[in-house]
């Protein structure tokens, strides 16, 4: 499954330079991964992994392929975007389809940049895209309830709960809250994401400080932190400056600047590991001569929706999963070792596969 993801925010607070710098990452990747813009404003970027090396290295694959990201980069919104002002609903159409929202918040001083709303407040920036994204649901919903009541009166089974979860959204958006503090439950989950509410999508707030602030952040990203944990979001603070710098670097070159920065990794790899975290997603390996492969999966999954992730064939036929856990087989020196050692496992059906596992699947055709 490929993540794809969302960047927002007001004009003039580091969106673009973010969005530029995960490109010029992907760019910089291209000598190991393959790389593609998908369109002028998406960029398809490798997921970090580490452990992908360690696991080429026991077992001498001629390829990494690591899991990739989609970074939507959205035109700066403004106030008024829910009704056509500035590029409006054209761009809000581009978030509708992706799995999480990133808001780029300004948490960086800077006079020559100036600010559309005239004064740096991340809070308020915060929710002025936050109420533009709400109006923009309230407009949908209400629109659509007219059809739905119409249906469900008919007897409509699919209308009548499609209409039960748009009047529960709605309530929270006449609430002033987003729709994601909505509960839902799980028989709920597929019937409410077809409602392709804008506000009902994971939020990962981004704060964009300036260079001496990378490691810590400051008054500003922890007033955002703040908000991030009272709305059950995640937070992350990255300078988009030293990113876009750090993109143009070799390997050897980019460890000695982190150094000198008291950063121990990008924040872009912080980004992407909170963006995993807020969807409850996670890897596991296949590993071979020809290919050593990351796969991303949610929480949860049993081992043949992993199997269905690389072919649909491989889930219906699902046999059973030969199992190594990423530990031992890096400590046992790959499969023939961990079989010695008897730490490969024949997992069945129901087994829940962990962050992780190298997984090799027999399945019938």
């Amino acid at each position: 499954m490929a993540l794809k993801v969302a960047i927002v925010g007001l004009p003039n607070v580091g969106k673009s330079t973010l969005f530029n710098a995960l490109t010029q990452t992907a760019q910089a990747q291209a000598a190991n991964y393959p790389f593609c813009t998908i369109e002028p404003n998406v960029g398809d970027v490798a997921v970090p992994e580490p452990r992908l090396d360690k696991l080429v290295a026991i077992a001498g694959s001629k390829e990494i392929i690591p899991a990739r990201i989609n970074f939507v980069d959205v035109a700066g919104l403004v106030r008024g975007a829910s009704k056509g002002e500035g590029l409006g609903n054209q761009f809000l159409a581009n978030i509708r389809d992706c799995d999480a929202v990133a808001f780029v918040s300004r948490c960086f001083i800077d006079d020559d940049i100036t600010h559309v709303e005239g004064r740096i407040d991340p809070l308020s920036d915060l929710e002025i895209i936050e109420t533009e994204l709400m109006l923009a649901d309230l407009e949908s919903l209400e629109k659509r309830i007219v059809n739905l009541e119409k249906r469900a009166k008919g007897g409509d089974k699919e209308s009548i709960n499609t209409l039960r979860l748009a009047k529960l959204a709605l309530d929270q958006l006449n609430e002033g809250r987003p729709a994601r503090a909505a509960k839902i439950e799980a028989d709920d989950e597929k019937a409410w994401h077809m409602l392709q509410l804008l506000t009902s999508l994971p939020a990962l707030y981004v704060c964009n400080v300036e260079e001496n602030s990378a490691d810590q952040g400051n008054s500003l990203s922890n007033l955002v932190g703040e908000r991030a944990a009272k709305d059950n979001a995640k937070s992350v603070v990255i300078s988009a400056k030293i990113e876009s710098e750090i993109a143009l670097l070799d390997a050897d070159e980019r460890a000695e600047f982190l150094e000198t920065l008291g950063l121990v990794e990008p924040g872009l790899n912080r980004l992407i590991r909170e963006a995993y975290s807020l969807l409850g997603l996670q890897t596991y390996f296949t590993v071979g001569p020809k290919e050593a492969r990351a796969w991303t999966i949610h929480v949860g999954d049993t081992a043949p929706q992993a199997a269905g992730v690389i072919h649909t064939d491989f889930e219906k036929g699902f046999i059973r999963a030969e199992t190594i856990a990423f530990d031992d087989y890096v400590r046992l020196n790959g499969e023939q070792g961990a079989k010695e050692a008897g730490r490969m496992r024949l997992e069945g059906k129901e087994y829940k596969v962990q962050d992780g596992d190298v997984l090799h699947f027999r399945f019938t055709s």
